[in-house]
């Protein structure tokens, strides 16, 4: 059996803008991980990726060969203060390189860097529910359970989508006051 390509997990940069925003339009009109209907533009995708990384947020690329084989990237699960140490996941792969471990190098490494900030938990919004088997897979794989069965809360390609509530803890600290 061939080996598999080798590829690098590190920060994403406003250069890989155009290859993410092609990725994620990708899973936006062919796939329900994503509830949006139209791809967002690059204008649009850099601004998300700006807004992200002005918290100080991680936003990660996979390359293979020189090209983006997917993204990852952390953002505020709520804007109320309370909320201020969950953070949510966001994991895309180009379609064409599933299967490959790129999810998984991406979101492992997305939970060091969250929990080197202190956050405390981690959720995952998974698209299409338990439809969407690779996504539940890989962040079961990571230590998330699923803590909420969203039924019918979206309407994608034709049909009713479910969302899975998937949640895992970043470091130890529940019973003590954040710092």
């Amino acid at each position: 059996m061939p080996a598999l390509p080798s590829f690098l997990v590190r920060d994403a940069t406003t250069d890989d803008m155009s290859a993410m925003t092609s990725v994620y339009a990708g899973h936006v009109l062919h796939g329900c991980g994503s509830f949006e209907e139209t791809p967002p533009d690059l204008a649009e995708m850099t601004a998300r990726y700006v807004k992200v990384r002005d918290l100080q947020l991680p936003w990660l690329v996979a390359e293979m060969d020189g090209e983006v084989a997917g993204f990852a990237y952390a953002s505020l699960y709520r804007p109320r203060a309370a909320y201020r140490f969950t953070v949510e996941d966001s994991v895309y792969i180009a379609a064409h390189l599933g299967g490959r471990g790129i999810g998984s190098a991406l979101l492992e490494a997305l939970i060091v860097r969250c929990q080197q900030q202190s956050f405390q938990q981690m959720l995952a919004n998974v698209g299409d529910g338990y439809r969407n088997t690779a996504s539940v897979s890989l962040h079961k794989k990571m230590g998330f359970e699923v803590v909420g069965h969203l039924r019918a809360v979206g309407f994608k390609h034709g049909e009713w989508r479910d969302t899975l509530l998937m949640q895992r803890a970043l470091n130890s600290h529940i019973n003590s006051t954040p710092g």
